[in-house]
């Protein structure tokens, strides 16, 4: 009788435990660590905004949202793509509808129902989870983890490494595995703040009144990519999910220059003329405000954000329009990975193979937010999450064929 292959994965969230299902499915004894007391404390946390699992976007608008990875990510697709997604959360009995959006979500809008299915169905596999084992390094071709009865030291036939990247560190994900990587000759891009806010140097009036009102619908440009969607105004700045969108290259243009510039356009489903045409009525006796509310369809943060640019509202239908369709912010300043949603960075595309083996460390794997790759909300980051850890398991099992074969 064949004896079965030890797999360690390392962190317990989307990546590390579709790795763990399909290795244990493939015939792997496989063993989670997470570093903290429970598993999975992001993905639960992003379910209480509903649980975007993925997008029903076409394959090549889905592919161009991760950027330069995009090619690296498709790959991936091809081995669980949305469309397997949400066959998997509906065969663990969680049903799931498509909104207006195209974005996908599970009937129940949160991620509790979906993370106990997929445990009980864990355990059924027989894979082991130990919790509070923080993994801390290698010696002599073992791994080492801490854990509260001491130090524990664990051989392996094989490892996947999905211990998240930097952002939301309180819920695990430290970053703190870079150095023992970089140690071992693995090339590490810096983890960076990705899907995160940015500083605006709003006035204390703007500040105080419309903190927390959202900017919808609108368009935001930066160089040359617009993305409409919503904006929330926060006393430091912006965020929301049309802010996320864009938040690759507006962090490298504040990180490059110190200032990038975000054109907002506020009325995105008028044309500067048809908009100039309704702002051309009298106003009659009511205020600026109830006139751009009534006639221009303006919020009353809207109309806020258009007084924060320095100089008068102009005067003039044509003119006033222009600026409706056109507010110039300056972001200043970027959040930090303490507040983001996600982080950029990590293990470089080019130091695993394409079953995410690291090159330099033969039978070690890593998946999701510790590789150096990034995508806007939407979907798009638990689909990769989820693929890359399906690619990595099918690696270790293909590694693990191999060695015994030889």
């Amino acid at each position: 009788m064949t004896e079965l292959k030890t797999v360690h994965v390392i962190g317990a969230g989307p990546a590390g435990l579709m790795a763990a299902e399909r290795l244990a499915q493939g015939g792997a004894r496989v063993v989670v660590h997470e570093a903290i007391p429970s598993v999975a404390r992001k993905f639960l946390m992003a379910g209480r905004g509903g649980l975007n699992l993925t997008h029903t976007e076409a394959l090549d608008g889905f592919v161009g949202r991760y950027g330069e990875a995009g090619p690296t990510v498709a790959a991936w697709l091809d081995r669980f793509s949305p469309t397997h997604l949400v066959g998997w959360a509906e065969g663990l009995g969680q049903a799931t509808f498509t909104g207006s959006s195209g974005r996908v979500f599970p009937n129940t809008m949160k991620a509790s129902p979906l993370l106990r299915a997929w445990l009980r169905r864990l355990a059924e596999l027989g894979v082991e989870v130990r919790t509070r084992s923080r993994w801390t390094g290698r010696r002599d071709g073992a791994w080492v983890f801490a854990t509260p009865e001491g130090e524990r030291v664990e051989a392996a036939d094989a490892v996947v490494l999905a211990t998240g990247g930097a952002s939301w560190p309180r819920l695990g994900s430290d970053g703190s595995w870079t150095d023992d990587l970089a140690g071992a000759g693995v090339e590490v891009a810096a983890l960076r703040p990705s899907n995160m806010g940015f500083d605006v140097a709003w006035s204390e009036v703007f500040a105080d009144r419309f903190a927390g009102e959202p900017l919808k619908p609108v368009a935001l440009t930066h160089g040359d990519r617009t993305v409409r969607g919503e904006a929330m105004v926060t006393r430091y700045g912006l965020e929301g999910g049309a802010v996320y969108a864009l938040s690759g290259p507006l962090r490298e243009a504040v990180l490059r220059d110190g200032t990038a510039e975000l054109v907002v356009d506020l009325r995105p489903d008028l044309t500067v003329e048809a908009l100039a045409a309704k702002l051309a009525r009298p106003r009659g006796k009511d205020s600026v405000t109830n006139w751009l509310r009534k006639a221009g369809g303006l919020s009353p943060a809207a109309v806020g954000l258009m007084r924060e640019i320095p100089g008068e509202v102009p005067q003039g239908a044509d003119k006033l329009a222009k600026r409706i369709k056109a507010v110039r912010l300056t972001l200043t300043g970027v959040q930090g990975l303490e507040r983001a949603i996600s982080s950029a960075g990590g293990v470089r595309l080019d130091q695993v193979d394409d079953h995410l083996m690291l090159k330099a460390l033969p039978g070690v794997f890593v998946a999701g937010e510790m590789l150096d790759w990034e995508a806007p909300t939407g979907g798009y980051l638990l689909q990769a999450c989820f693929a890359s850890g399906v690619v990595a398991a099918e690696g270790v099992l293909g590694w693990l064929a191999l060695a015994r074969e030889s």
